[in-house]
């Protein structure tokens, strides 16, 4: 059955899957859904026998369904390959009592990786069934990840370009290096004095400018999107839900049925929307248990039903959750309102305007899925430390606020099902916070040095993305202030 795709803010006419992926946001400004989630059509068994390639087939052909089977699998096969540093591409890690879902074994060594692989794959093909002349021009805001995932994915890409803004003093030293040496004569890269929320916000400003998609339509370009509200960073991530099930039950660790929790590090709300499609579409899923740092403002709105964003930005050690605005709680807020277009509509507005919205009782009733919590930055360390000291397992500090909140949904409830925590990033990547948690010395060694003895600590090479940085020159030192945005972008296209 076809799945077409409408904007949460209107009632305007539904699209196709590729069509979705090309535009990446709707005109007006609205996020594409699926007009439904369509059931898993395999058995967990059957799915228990497939590698990783094989699951994200059976996933995604299910919504991307004007896709043909050889245009999917040739997507999937280029971007689950040697990139990836193991077979597996996403292996579970037991530890502690939990599974530890390593969604970092690509490219930037990042969770971004699994979608940002196979999105430049999925939106050439897109352009070639649309018969879309325009280049494509990517326009992302990072709050660590996405950025130098998406800039991999895209660098030389015939067709495209990429701008990638991040916010100047709000992410990692290894993150920033990772984006400022990216090669590419496509690529653009540029640090905004202000944080992720403002990145994001002048993005999607970008691309509700009708003047300036006019001035690029002339010179032949398009924007799209590389963020996870494109529906084509959303769809591959239901992926590695499904295969972590599959992977429990092939190795006799859970039983064909046996309902799992899932807690997922979340910022922008994309990857804990895709377990929650995932359960949507069958999987059997219990609690969808929403982890957030000293950022809290998606614990609060589970706790009241209020969406409150005026409030104190702080940076922490986990930057990439380091966000007030969470863009994908839209598609979730659109569902709960009786995929009613006009409501969601006024609800992004009041946040816009004064900053919050407050959800009904009837709605509220609807979030029965979720579990909120959050961990300070104290307890963030404190759990990298313990896991280490009691399992020789070492985590990230996104990871490690997943871990703590866990504990908490578990001393609440005493609820005891098999939970996959999703591990969003390598430790390499904030190697200082890791180490400095594990021991207090560390923090007097420089990045480099740290680096080394993480990889001597956790019996782990030292990932080939992090040793690509070490004497890599900088090739992008472009920065701005946010309302010069426009005219950076102008500026690169030659407009």
């Amino acid at each position: 059955m076809e799945v077409l795709y409408h904007s949460t803010r209107s009632k305007s006419e539904p699209v196709t899957a590729s069509q979705a992926i090309l535009k990446g946001l709707s005109e007006d400004g609205g996020l594409f859904v699926p007009d439904h989630i369509p059931a898993l059509d395999r058995s967990l068994r059957e799915l228990s026998e497939m590698d990783y390639r094989q699951t994200a087939y059976e996933v995604m052909k299910l919504f991307l369904t004007d896709f043909t089977e050889e245009e999917l699998k040739s997507c999937i096969e280029r971007a689950y390959d040697s990139k990836f540093d193991t077979d597996v591409i996403a292996p579970l890690a037991e530890a502690g009592g939990a599974y530890y879902l390593e969604l970092f074994h690509g490219a930037t060594i990042a969770f971004k990786d699994m979608a940002l692989s196979i999105l430049p794959h999925l939106m050439i093909t897109a352009a070639k069934k649309n018969q879309a002349d325009n280049e494509i021009v990517i326009l992302t805001a990072t709050s660590g990840d996405t950025g130098k995932a998406a800039l991999a994915g895209f660098a030389d890409v015939e067709g495209t370009k990429i701008i990638v803004f991040y916010p100047k003093d709000g992410v990692s030293p290894v993150q920033e290096k990772q984006m400022v040496t990216q090669k590419g004569a496509n690529t653009l890269v540029v640090g905004i004095h202000g944080n992720f929320d403002d990145a994001q916000t002048g993005v999607k400003k970008l691309f509700a400018d009708r003047e300036l998609a006019a001035e690029m339509a002339e010179k032949g370009y398009q924007f799209s999107s590389a963020n996870s509200i494109n529906i084509g960073r959303l769809v591959p991530q239901i992926c590695y839900y499904v295969y972590a099930y599959a992977a429990l039950l092939r190795e006799g660790r859970i039983q064909d049925g046996e309902q799992i929790n899932v807690v997922v590090p979340t910022g922008n709300f994309g990857n804990i929307l895709a377990a929650f499609y995932a359960k949507n579409m069958g999987l059997p899923v219990g609690k969808l248990i929403c982890a957030s740092n000293e950022n809290k403002v998606l614990y609060d709105f589970f706790r009241t039903g209020t969406y409150d964003r005026n409030r104190e930005f702080v940076l922490t050690a986990s930057p990439s959750m380091d966000i007030l605005i969470s863009s994908n709680l839209e598609r979730l807020i659109y569902r709960i309102a009786g995929n009613d277009a006009d409501r969601n509509g006024e609800l992004m507005a009041a946040l816009t305007g004064n900053g919050k919205y407050e959800i009904s009782a009837q709605m509220r009733s609807e979030l029965e899925d979720f579990y909120g919590n959050y961990a300070s930055e104290e307890e963030t360390a404190a759990e990298i430390g313990r896991l280490y000291r009691e399992c020789g397992y070492v985590i990230d500090t996104h990871t490690a606020v997943a871990s703590v909140v866990y504990g908490k949904y578990r001393q609440e409830t005493e609820d005891d099902a098999k939970t996959v925590i999703a591990s969003t990033a390598s430790p390499f990547k904030f190697a200082r916070s890791v180490m400095k948690a594990i021991d207090e010395k560390y923090d007097a060694k420089t990045d480099f040095e740290l680096i080394d003895e993480l990889s001597s600590l956790a019996g782990v090479k030292v990932p080939k993305a992090v040793e690509e940085i070490r004497t890599a020159p900088v090739l992008h030192n472009r920065q701005c202030q946010v309302g010069e945005m426009k005219d950076t972008v102008r500026e690169f296209l030659n407009l």
